[in-house]
């Protein structure tokens, strides 16, 4: 059964950055397994997750709520991946900069379209 939140484009999206950090973070070295690398999926994993709980949760202002953790989540994610490339851990693609540039806005139009309702 398909829930009303895995039909929107944000989640679906998310949903894509969590399987590129995953891969991403799969050739960090071995010392980092439960250190950066873990962040980075755990702060991968909040956003699709925090978008689909606020969704669940019944009203804009819950859903709003949700969608400020997911959009914290993602900047979380964005430094997190500037200090990995900084230690020569990965190389970040512009696909992978456009996608998360797209989440933000994304995020933040419909975080705008909640609060305006």
């Amino acid at each position: 059964m398909r829930r009303k939140y895995q039909e929107l484009i944000v989640w679906q999206k998310s949903m894509q950055l969590v399987s590129s950090i995953y891969q991403l973070t799969s050739v960090f070295p071995e010392h980092e397994r439960f250190g950066l690398s873990s962040q980075l999926r755990r702060a991968g994993v909040s956003i699709p997750s925090n978008i689909a709980e606020g969704s669940g949760r019944g009203s804009d202002k819950d859903f709003c709520r949700f969608l400020f953790t997911a959009r914290g989540s993602l900047t979380e994610l964005e430094t997190q991946l500037l200090i990995a490339t900084s230690l020569g851990y990965c190389q970040v693609t512009d696909e992978l900069n456009d996608l998360i540039n797209q989440i933000f806005a994304m995020l933040n139009r419909l975080i705008q379209s909640l609060r305006v309702a």
